[in-house]
């Protein structure tokens, strides 16, 4: 069958010009998205049969590939199986989820948790379970692609403040009709711009407003606090957040998501939220890879140190090379180029060199905001973090004559 039945209309022309965007790129020679990764060695990949030093991992804490996890997963599957008999509200729970759930919640710090398929699908799922008509919800506009689209399956007033402006998240909550649902949500690590939100405030805004405060620690778990448990031990501010929310597939090298907070919470996520009635359980050597990976996070708070010293040595290394990039406490930090083609450009200098950093460009971010998101982890070496620091900025001279801009 082909694409010669279909009339010319404004989703033809939609598909067709995005594909044509992608075809022009590719055959610049300039298109590094979906590469074919053939084998993973610590902070290296193996790209068409050539190493390359990987400058854009999540694995913020270097335990992906950690015999202990793998060793969790191969067992769970031997036990379990690949997958389960379905739903987990029917067939297909399995005491593995229900341990999971418990030591999320115990490294949280929280009464109970609930665990999805992905991190995407939990935000959907939550957003969309606890606020509807008639409610609002308070959204900092950078945040992540999936909050946003929580928000506007709920139904509720979405109502989206300038980024980090706790000042326009009161006013916001000041007009909220009486009787209203109420719900504050942001990322604790904003993921394309490495920059933390204020907690401390939001909490003091949330709790004088009668509102409820949910927050992503996607990019912050296994990031901030000193034992990497994240934004309120960072800040001091234990059991502050009324819904934790986290991807289980950054800091901690599996797949899926949680929500963490009241059992009242969870109990109403397990029976209403179509993203668990619906949706087919964790498989099992998921859920106890995350499992092992919490294990050895709470057991060895040094990987946490270890990420610290090397974001801050990249930062310093970008810096003398004559990059402005702030001093945020993450290990995200964007190049910004402003343009696409920019960064179509240094992308494809930096693979060249042996440094992987793929390129982000509108639609992802806002146009002429393209840039480089370079991360280091705990795996990378000194001189992995020296490399990648000098090759990033002697190809931004290369490609852009002017200084790197930086985000207000």
């Amino acid at each position: 069958m082909t694409s010669d039945h279909l009339a010319v209309n404004a989703i033809t022309r939609r598909v067709r010009e995005f594909a044509e965007r992608v075809r022009r790129v590719q055959d610049r020679d300039l298109y590094l998205y979906l590469q074919p990764v053939e084998a993973i060695g610590g902070p290296r990949v193996t790209i068409g049969g050539r190493s390359v030093l990987l400058g854009s991992s999540y694995s913020y804490l270097g335990l992906l590939g950690h015999p202990e996890i793998e060793a969790a997963a191969r067992a769970a599957m031997q036990q379990y199986g690949t997958g389960t008999h379905g739903v987990r509200l029917l067939a297909g729970n399995t005491d593995l989820h229900d341990r999971l759930e418990a030591r999320i919640a115990s490294f949280v710090g929280a009464e109970a948790a609930v665990a999805y398929s992905s991190g995407y699908v939990a935000n959907v799922a939550v957003i969309s379970t606890i606020v509807g008509r008639g409610d609002v919800v308070v959204c900092d506009k950078l945040n992540h692609a999936s909050i946003v689209d929580g928000c506007l399956l709920s139904g509720a007033k979405l109502v989206r403040v300038m980024h980090n402006n706790t000042a326009a998240v009161d006013r916001a909550l000041a007009e909220v009709p009486d009787g209203a649902g109420t719900l504050v949500v942001a990322d604790a690590v904003f993921s394309m711009d490495g920059d933390v939100v204020d907690l401390p405030a939001l909490v003091d805004i949330c709790r004088r407003r009668g509102a409820w405060l949910m927050i992503d620690e996607s990019h912050s778990l296994g990031v901030l606090g000193d034992d990497g448990r994240g934004i309120e031990s960072h800040f001091g501010l234990r059991g502050a957040v009324d819904i934790k929310m986290s991807s289980l597939s950054k800091s901690i090298p599996s797949v899926g998501g949680f929500i963490a907070g009241i059992p009242e919470l969870a109990a109403l996520l397990k029976h209403v939220s179509r993203a668990f009635v619906f949706s087919a359980a964790l498989p099992p050597a998921s859920a106890a890879a995350s499992m092992a990976a919490i294990d050895l996070m709470e057991r060895e708070p040094q990987r946490v140190a270890r990420l610290r010293r090397n974001y801050r040595a990249l930062r310093a290394g970008l810096q003398a090379g004559g990059l402005q990039v702030r001093d945020d406490p993450t290990p995200i930090v964007p190049v910004i180029t402003g343009a696409d083609d920019a960064a179509l450009r240094m992308a494809r200098r930096l693979f060249d060199r042996g440094v992987f950093v793929p390129p982000i460009v509108s639609p992802a971010v806002p146009p002429n905001t393209s840039r480089l998101r370079v991360t280091v982890t705990a795996a990378h070496s000194d001189a992995d973090v020296k490399e990648i620091a000098e090759a990033v900025a002697a190809t931004w001279h290369e490609v852009t004559p002017t200084p790197a801009p930086t985000r207000s």
